[in-house]
């Protein structure tokens, strides 16, 4: 069951919420909704709901599988959705919170208690959670109760499922352990799925596509690995994962940023025109000694190893600060000492030119 969003906006009073939002999402996906708070992100989630409506529009268009869903309700368009706060009955045992939205439904739809109970059970069993269906939420961690509530939006055999921030309440290693459980349920049910999250590891770890969202507008769209090392766009860069800042200038195929200058190719006019460049902390190398190399000087501030990585602190004689992640080995034989001056060398970089026209170029620099 896919899901098309075309041409979307909405505005609350004066603030532009979305504006003018395509999107594409294919059958037994999950895709990530990614940005930070005011982004657009929820807003388009609950549109897809049918939880808010968009402003009106004659291209505007919001379907599933092909079929025109735009105009009608939440209830019609008979999707599941969960919220970051669970929202269950606390009188309710775990077995009647999943069965809920299957006893209400009218006479004529509602399946038997028989079927129900082999529905209910069957959904406990997938989420793990078949030895609590008599107990009631207040008995349960926030992770169990978080899987009762994702039980509960799958009982009523959703076209498409939706989650809102869905472990944004839980702490960082509850967190990391049901990321990991949903995307083996996603494996193993492959209902067409949309999550929105503000975290940036969350999203790249979950999503099979992430959406990378910003001031109302889709800055991009890819599979993690293309959106965190092929960015499009500045804000893409900046916005996942750290990364190191170089502004400057290019001209006739050279980058000059800072006390670094590299070969630019992808630009050769003899206009100079100002640069960024990105490097992420691994996509720098330490060394003692210059080689020949695109290099630039940089004095040790602070080092620190109590992780998979070590992370070196640095300072460029400009003042500017640099980061940069060896491995443990590597760590151990530079033995490294703070205030000492060493040398950085670049093994990749994104660099972005201003366009008038496009907003921006930008090429990648690789050693």
């Amino acid at each position: 069951m896919g899901i098309e969003v075309e041409h979307v906006s909405k505005t609350f009073g004066s603030f532009k919420a979305l504006d003018d939002v395509s999107l594409k999402i294919r059958d037994g996906e999950l895709v990530a909704l990614l940005g930070p708070s005011g982004s657009g992100k929820t807003t388009l989630l609950r549109i897809i709901a049918g939880l808010e409506t968009a402003d009106a529009h004659p291209a505007a268009v919001v379907r599933f599988h092909d079929e025109d869903v735009y105009k009608r309700s939440a209830a019609q368009r008979r999707v599941g959705f969960v919220f970051q706060h669970y929202a269950l009955f606390r009188h309710m045992t775990v077995f009647e919170n999943v069965a809920f939205g299957l006893r209400v439904r009218h006479r004529s739809t509602r399946p038997s208690n028989g079927d129900i109970r082999q529905r209910v059970e069957r959904l406990l069993s997938l989420v793990q959670l078949s030895q609590f269906a008599r107990r009631y939420p207040s008995q349960l961690s926030g992770g169990q109760r978080q899987r009762v509530a994702l039980a509960r939006a799958l009982a009523v055999e959703p076209r498409v499922l939706l989650l809102d921030e869905p472990f944004g309440a839980l702490d960082a290693k509850v967190r990391q352990g049901l990321r990991a459980w949903l995307r083996r349920l996603h494996e193993e049910i492959h209902i067409t799925s949309v999550l929105v999250t503000h975290d940036q590891e969350e999203a790249l770890e979950v999503a099979d596509r992430v959406v990378v969202m910003n001031n109302a507008r889709i800055e991009q769209v890819g599979t993690p690995e293309e959106v965190f090392h092929h960015a499009k766009t500045e804000f893409v860069m900046e916005f996942l994962g750290q990364v190191n800042v170089f502004r400057g200038r290019v001209r006739n195929g050279k980058a000059v940023l800072g006390e670094l200058t590299v070969d630019y190719p992808q630009y050769r006019d003899d206009a100079e025109r100002p640069a960024t460049a990105y490097l992420r902390p691994h996509e720098l190398r330490i060394e003692r000694q210059r080689n020949g190399k695109p290099s630039f000087a940089a004095r040790v501030t602070r080092t620190h190893s109590a992780g998979s990585l070590a992370r070196v602190s640095l300072e460029t004689p400009s003042g500017a600060p640099v980061l940069v992640d060896v491995s443990l080995e590597e760590f151990a034989a530079l033995g490294l000492r703070e205030g000492e001056t060493v040398y950085l060398y670049p093994k990749n970089a994104r660099i972005f030119v201003p366009d008038g026209a496009s907003g921006a170029m930008n090429g990648d620099y690789v050693i």
